[in-house]
């Protein structure tokens, strides 16, 4: 309640009786049943509506079916999500509903959830592939209770590794029981994890301009935000193995894999077997770039998590401050070189967006050195969108230095990467910009990458010393596998290294 945050509901019944025409005295079963118009206007007309008046406008509604129906096999949540889904509709909102867990078939009206979690990794490992596989029965917005719900212990690291995958998920809901010491807000977990948290949340608050256009694609073409990887991948064999079950697309231009287990103590990091598609994938948050296909293993920092973007992936970002969740003002383009596109959907976020709302198709095409990228004009609705807008672009895997565009400044981010500022952008006019110099960055040189991995190795400084003997000498790539090869190393140390061989270094 906005007045004073909580507030005791009385009992409803003798209102609810006396507008049903039953006798509000005597206690008796109230009809509960799909259909029974009686008992829902009733429902929403003393008990939802007048509250609804006061102010309140989110409701949790956690009705419990209780006794059986008297009609066979009839759930009444099926009824109580089909009812708030219309009332939410009312006065041109948008509907939206978190119910209880009402099973497969009850998906047309509310987003769903995995169940109560208990707080233990093998929980967690479960969740990736429960998310993505729900879109093989249509349940497209799907959620799972981030951090777990209850049981099991407390752990940090476990809690921000699920918070990474919730980043990434269709829903987005910390949640616990009601215990003082179960509660999943950052400023509960120690100062490292607390910043991290706050970062990743902060992500995925500038992620809505992408997470509002799947959700329009979900509507329109029942494509769902998360999906396995045998939807894009039919043939490959690797898209259905059990051990890259966790792997799922994230939307039309991300591969997710996230970390699901404890790190491994030998390097500190955490791992997941991963197989990466035919082409050129470069993760977000370490830069590294892969060239399928590939089976591997890949091994990330506590506070990274490989979410890979395919060559030509364009993702739009909010760069609004504070918790705004509209069309963006500063509206940011991380783009990855090649050949890609994307159209950009905003709406009035009412019912009727059908006919308000505004379509940016955004193009990118690579020709040796020279990318085109084009922000087409703005169809449809533009009232719907910010008066004044600024565009930035941002060429997340390019060499800044060399990079030019004729028709803007070239200039550096914080990061380093290659930006082109538009401060006065016009959506129904667009822009085109041709850039030369269209070149990869490098990556860390190979050799300063195993000299890393052998250096975060716990373990004797004299037995890891004699081990990397002829890691030490080696020149080359290949050189550096013969070593691999030669070299009794710790599985863990080994499947790092040889993730690290196989990067693409340009």
């Amino acid at each position: 309640h906005p007045a004073d945050g909580v507030r005791a509901f009385e009992d409803p019944y003798p209102a609810m009786a006396k507008a049903m025409g039953l006798d509000p005295k005597t206690k008796q079963d109230i009809p509960f049943r799909c259909g029974n118009d009686t008992f829902w206007n009733a429902y929403f007309d003393v008990l939802h509506k007048p509250y609804e008046k006061e102010g309140v406008d989110f409701w949790w509604l956690d009705w419990q079916q209780g006794k059986k129906s008297d009609v066979p096999g009839l759930d009444p949540l099926v009824a109580l999500n089909h009812y708030h889904y219309l009332d939410n509709a009312e006065n041109g909102r948008l509907p939206l509903i978190l119910s209880r867990y009402s099973g497969p078939g009850a998906h047309r009206y509310p987003l769903g959830f995995s169940g109560d979690t208990a707080q233990n990794w093998r929980v967690l490992h479960f969740q990736p592939y429960f998310t993505s596989t729900a879109a093989n029965v249509g349940y497209t917005w799907w959620s799972h209770d981030i951090g777990g719900h209850y049981l099991g212990e407390r752990n940090e690291e476990l809690y921000l590794r699920w918070l990474q995958l919730g980043v990434f998920s269709p829903i987005l809901r910390l949640h616990s029981t009601s215990n003082d010491l179960m509660g999943k807000e950052p400023w509960r977990y120690r100062p490292d994890v607390c910043a991290a948290a706050k970062d990743w949340l902060r992500l995925r608050h500038r992620l809505i301009p992408y997470l509002y256009t799947m959700d329009a694609r979900t509507h329109r073409e029942g494509l769902a935000l998360c999906e396995p990887l045998y939807y894009a991948y039919p043939g490959a064999e690797e898209a259905y193995d059990k051990a890259y079950g966790n792997g799922y697309l994230f939307g039309s231009q991300l591969l997710v894999y996230p970390i699901t287990s404890p790190q491994k103590k030998q390097l500190g990091m955490g791992a997941v077997d991963a197989w990466i598609p035919p082409g050129r994938w470069t993760d977000l948050f370490t830069g590294a770039v892969y060239t399928g296909p590939l089976c591997l293993t890949l091994h990330r920092e506590l506070t990274e998590m490989p979410v890979l973007a395919k060559a030509g992936a364009i993702l739009p970002l909010s760069d609004d401050p504070g918790n705004a969740c509209g069309n963006p003002a500063a509206l940011t383009l991380w783009l990855y070189a090649g050949d890609g596109d994307f159209t950009l959907y905003e709406d009035n976020g009412q019912t009727d967006f059908d006919t308000h709302k505004a379509e940016t198709q955004i193009t990118q095409q690579l020709q040796g050195s020279t990318l085109t990228v084009t922000v087409a004009p703005t169809a449809g609705d533009c009232t719907v969108l910010p008066k004044k807008r600024q565009l930035t672009l941002v060429f997340k895997d390019l060499e800044p230095s060399v990079l030019t565009c004729a028709e803007a400044e070239v200039t550096q981010n914080a990061a380093g990467e290659a930006t082109v500022i538009l401060t006065d952008y016009d959506p129904t006019v667009g822009t085109q910009l041709h850039l030369q110099g269209a070149t990869y960055r490098k990556a860390v040189p190979v050799n300063a990458r195993v000299l890393n991995i052998f250096c975060r190795w716990q373990g004797s400084n004299a037995h890891k010393t004699e081990c990397y003997r002829l890691f030490k000498i080696a020149k080359t790539k290949e050189e550096l596998r013969r070593a691999l090869k030669c070299t009794r190393l710790p599985g863990t140390v080994r499947r790092a290294v040889e993730e690290t061989l196989l990067q693409t270094d340009a």
